[in-house]
């Protein structure tokens, strides 16, 4: 009895077991209608309860019914992005998931529910709970209707004729910690799916190429039959490519590691060549990280256009500095190691990015340094003699990482990698955060030593084969391989944003050593290097731990010229340029000054000095050549200068301008940023007189502490001084005078929305104004777009006879010289036809034309197809002496791209019929902005 009691006790021992360790189970049968772009599917899911909690509800992802709502958090993404064409589709464009039935394994009907604000999950009410080690068993009926790819690059392709399908299945969420993980689909190709095993029967018309990660079997069809059918079977696995093309562009490659079936476009490459290069990179992954359990892998364009190689594609193909085998070569690294790691490791994508992006980034700097390490960052421009000058130029190909981080830190928007991948803004997501944690695991395993960051990766990759994983599973295995302290790395460098920066203290020479002090700027405490250079050699190299302040230290004099904190860049520190501590020179700074024409990369060994041949335009001083001087590299500096001498060719004497700034960035608080500015110009206002502005002024800005928040304020404080020439053009008294001007700001802008507000508060010694601004716009579900501005403005004291400071109906005066008007004087012609959406606001030219003592104004317009609108302005206006006067005014405006280039075509106002009127060409008003600072902003708001 005892022995059968053994025997019974050990079976349900394996048995508890094997549930502990089973997977959850999909089986699908998905009938495709390619002429609708429709997925037919019935689906079983036998779900295990492989935890020790009582589950009483089950969520699914639908992550293809995210396409159904406009205002979906992936809708919401894309307007946060400016992405329009989302907005803009037709409702048989976005995709949609209709459920027909869930029921139980006894077809017994199951009531379900969509979470609030998520219609990308279903929430699947049990009528009992499934308990531990117990499976549930379910049936689904629903049908597909796939997106266009146009908005994610995953759906149909019209003109192809195929469907890329991704996440567009029902499955079981991630449980983690006793509940669902519930995250939405926001674009970012980061779905929480649990680990399970699918059996798929799918049915399309013959001649239909199918293409997968999964097993794939043909099962029936031929070429006589009008449908074929395939079975796509995977084990142990949370998500997969399903590719469905009426034109093969698929092939297969395979070596003794895996398969891949690639379509990464490249015609300058031959097949041979691409299978050498695939092959290259294939043995490399897989040496590193260990051979991925699933036999093949898909590596498409589509993947790789969702995140290309920085730099890569911002250049056409025929100006591109690099060979064209290490385009392809880079191309393919950077997609298939993304997507090994997308389908070996089962951690939580959004949870735990930074160990995605980390490991991708760490792999492609090992890739360079083995394969290519004398690449640099311009590839084959380097070996010009005219750029060898430039640090651009001579910069190591895996010191863009560092470069592309500090891009972000000095602009103060930088963000912890360790936060979740949907709170990050675009640019840190797809390139900065990524590039940050791949060198803090470089960091992390120059400071080990022997590789252990390495070892740690590979045995991180094999612990996913058996269960979910976790950031704390990573550092487990990691501190199993050093006796090293590691807590600064996780809790410093992963969770916070705090700055890294070192510099050089005191220096003391002894007869056989140097003392010298390590001053922690930032107070991060982290362990820094320290390198003994002499004439670009290290002789040696010492790892320096909690410096949290001002440490001493002695090091070996050994014939070093050069004393280097982080020499190999290493850490990602925020100012490298306080590194340098020469250790004979008189002032301990071998850092000369370097003049470079144009731009650079910042260059830690000098100071750099830039100068930029430059042209301005206005009508009283033509096309004026210039030069502008500055110290401005292609990252942010606490202090910058700006001088611009310009050659005026109309009047032969010289303008241009000074601009000196200090900006002090302040860390996790709304007040990001406080800028300290000293500015002086001189350009001619008239034919014969030119204008001088010397303007002080502190500038503070705040933000939302939710990074991608669109929303902005600002507090300026300035006091503008002007003098002017007198002008026998135009005659005014007010030719010196001094305003201060406190300008109180905030806005907030999206694709369906945009706010903003303004009040401003001016103080002359002849008067004082008040003026106050709303501004909105609206993008509705139909399409339309609503534009609605509110002007109020009085004087609340006067004294002075001139008109020249009073509100301006159709355009300000702008005595603070603050629009870029091209002719600023003028009162005809096409230069006083210039329109600045400012004060009144008005397109067409009234009387009065100006209001002396209060303005108040209404502007608003609607588009009825597309970039056409409609406007009509409506305000009062009041002068001393006279009563107030209503005014409006209407007509068409042509808004190409709003804010940048505008036109305005007056139809009545208070003139009468202004299109049937003589010279209606001259009534015509225009918006056009010719500074490239503010076009390049129009094409980079989706990423900042």
């Amino acid at each position: 009895m005892k022995v059968v009691f053994k025997f019974f006790l050990t079976l349900i021992l394996l048995l508890n077991v094997s549930l502990l360790f089973a997977q959850h189970r999909s089986n699908l049968t998905v009938n495709v209608d390619m002429a609708n772009k429709v997925l037919n599917i019935e689906q079983e899911i036998v779900y295990i309860n492989n935890t020790n909690n009582i589950i009483k509800e089950l969520v699914l992802n639908d992550w293809n019914n995210a396409y159904s709502d406009k205002n979906s958090p992936l809708g919401k993404r894309f307007s946060d992005e400016f992405i329009r064409s989302f907005h803009l589709a037709k409702e048989s464009e976005r995709g949609r998931t209709s459920i027909i039935s869930i029921t139980d394994e006894n077809d017994l009907d199951l009531q379900f529910s969509r979470p609030e604000k998520q219609v990308d999950l279903l929430s699947i009410h049990l009528d009992s709970p499934i308990y531990p080690n117990q499976e549930f068993k379910l049936k689904i009926k629903y049908t597909i209707q796939v997106p266009n790819q146009r908005f994610t690059r995953f759906g149909y392709d019209e003109n192809l004729g195929s469907l890329y399908l991704k996440n567009w299945f029902l499955a079981p969420a991630r449980f983690d910690n006793g509940i669902f993980i519930k995250n939405s689909n926001e674009n970012l190709n980061d779905i929480a799916n649990a680990i399970s095993d699918y059996d798929i029967k799918i049915t399309l018309p013959t001649g239909i190429h199918v293409y997968t990660d999964l097993e794939s079997t043909k099962i029936a069809g031929n070429e006589n039959d009008y449908e074929s059918t395939y079975q796509l079977k995977g084990k142990n696995i949370t998500d997969f490519n399903l590719i469905i093309e009426t034109l093969p562009t698929f092939v297969s490659h395979k070596n003794k590691y895996q398969e891949v079936v690639s379509n990464l476009k490249d015609k300058r490459l031959n097949d041979i060549q691409k299978a050498i290069v695939i092959d290259r990179v294939v043995s490399f992954v897989s040496n590193q990280l260990g051979k991925l359990p699933q036999e093949k892998i898909v590596v498409s364009q589509v993947d790789y256009d969702r995140n290309p190689f920085y730099g890569l594609n911002q250049l056409p193909a025929f100006l591109s500095p690099f060979p064209n085998e290490f385009l392809y070569e880079l191309k393919f690294l950077k997609t298939y190691i993304n997507n090994y790691l997308k389908a070996a490791l089962h951690i939580n994508p959004r949870k735990d990015t930074w160990l995605i992006d980390g490991i991708q980034t760490y792999v492609m700097m090992r890739y360079i340094e083995e394969n290519y390490p004398d690449m640099k960052m311009m590839g084959r421009l380097s070996q010009f003699k005219l750029l060898k000058g430039y640090n651009l130029f001579k910069s190591d190909f895996n010191d863009q990482y560092y470069y592309l981080y500090l891009l972000m830190a000095r602009k103060n928007l930088d963000q912890s990698i360790g936060d979740s991948k949907n709170t990050f803004i675009k640019f840190n997501e797809q390139i900065s955060g990524r590039y940050k944690a791949g060198m803090s695991l470089d960091y992390l395993n120059d400071y080990l030593g022997d590789d252990k960051v390495s070892k740690t990766i590979a045995d991180f990759v094999k612990l996913n084969q058996a269960q979910q994983t976790g950031e704390e599973d990573f550092k487990t295995l990691l501190n199993q391989k050093t006796d090293k302290n590691t807590d600064w790395f996780f809790k410093t460098v992963v969770h916070k944003r705090d700055l890294i920066d070192y510099k050089f203290g005191d220096i003391k020479k002894n007869s056989d050593s140097i003392e010298v002090v390590i001053k922690n700027r930032t107070n991060t405490n982290v362990p820094v290097s320290v390198y003994g250079i002499n004439k670009d050699t290290i002789i040696f190299k010492r790892w320096v731990e909690n410096v949290v302040k001002d440490s001493a230290l002695t090091l070996p004099k050994e014939n070093v010229d050069k004393l280097v904190l982080n020499y190999e860049n290493k850490i990602p520190e925020y100012n490298a340029r306080n590194n340098w501590k020469a250790t004979k020179s008189f002032l301990g700074n071998n850092r000369p000054i370097k003049f470079t024409f144009i731009k650079d990369l910042e260059d830690s060994s000098v100071n750099q000095i830039f100068y930029v041949p430059e042209l301005s335009y206005n009508y009283y001083d033509g096309i004026s050549p210039g030069l502008s001087i500055h110290n401005k590299s292609f990252l942010d500096k606490p202090f910058i200068f700006d001088l611009s001498p310009i050659y005026s060719v109309k009047t032969n004497s010289l303008i241009g301008g000074a601009f000196f700034t200090v900006n002090q960035n302040v860390r996790e608080d709304r007040l990001y940023n406080i800028r300290y500015s000293l500015g002086g110009s001189t350009y001619h206002y008239a034919p014969d007189a030119a204008y001088t502005k010397v303007t002080p002024s502190i500038n503070f800005r705040f933000r939302d502490l939710n990074y991608r928040s669109n929303e902005k304020e600002n507090v300026l404080i300035r006091h503008v001084f002007v003098e002017r020439e007198h002008s026998n053009v135009v005659v005014s008294k007010d030719e010196n005078y001094s305003v201060f001007n406190l300008r109180y700001s905030k806005g907030a802008s999206e694709i369906t929305r945009v706010y903003g507000m303004m009040a401003d508060v001016q103080i002359d010694k002849n008067f004082a104004k008040l003026a106050g601004e709303v501004q909105y716009r609206k993008l509705f579900d139909n399409n339309r777009q609503i534009n609605l501005r509110l002007f109020a403005g009085t004087f609340m004291y006067r004294d002075t006879k001139s008109e020249f400071f009073s509100f301006g109906l159709d355009r300000p005066t702008d005595y603070l010289y603050d629009y870029a008007l091209l002719g600023r004087s003028e009162t005809t012609g096409i230069f006083s036809q210039q329109y600045i959406m400012a004060e009144g606001g008005f397109k067409s030219k009234l009387d009065p034309p100006l209001a002396n003592q209060w303005m108040t104004t209404i502007n608003a317009s609607f588009n009825i197809w597309n970039w056409i609108e409609v406007y009509g302005d409506i305000g009062l206006v009041k002068n001393e002496g006279f009563k107030s006067k209503f005014l409006y005014d209407n007509g068409i405006r042509l808004n190409l791209v709003p804010d940048y280039f505008e036109l305005y075509f007056p139809i009545s106002s208070n003139n009468g019929w202004e299109i049937t009127q003589p010279h209606y060409g001259e009534k015509i008003r225009y918006v056009i902005t010719l500074s490239p600072k503010t076009l390049i902003s129009l094409f980079t708001r989706k990423w900042l």
